[in-house]
């Protein structure tokens, strides 16, 4: 995955300012707003590593769970063409168009390399 990086189960989306001559970041995954930046790429690094290390702390000094909590539902947008032939395949397999989003989703997910390679 590109303009991603890792730490502690965290993630983070990484970008780069001409303008400013700097890279930043924010934390993906929590409730809160927590970026971070460097001026290099080691500097960045460093510098995610190290927000991590300061929200983990600051969640446990107020008795907060650090992780951003999901409900197990979201509304998704597609074009009617799209809704269309999924309802139709879930028919075809004989299971609800919600259990077929599911198995679409789950598949995605084993195959994310393969998805990152196609964009």
């Amino acid at each position: 995955m590109k303009d991603v990086l890792e730490y502690k189960d965290y993630l983070a989306v990484v970008h780069f300012s001409s303008e400013d001559e700097v890279f930043f970041g924010k934390i993906q995954g929590i409730n809160d707003l927590v970026t971070f930046e460097g001026s290099s790429v080691s500097e960045l690094k460093k510098s995610f590593k190290e927000a991590v290390e300061d929200y983990i702390q600051s969640c446990k000094q107020i008795g907060k769970a650090p992780e951003k909590t999901y409900k197990g539902s979201f509304n998704v947008r597609v074009s009617s063409l799209l809704h269309r032939q999924a309802a139709y395949t879930a028919s075809q397999k004989n299971i609800t168009l919600n259990d077929f989003i599911k198995e679409a989703i789950s598949y995605a997910i084993k195959h994310k390399d393969d998805l990152s390679k196609a964009s």
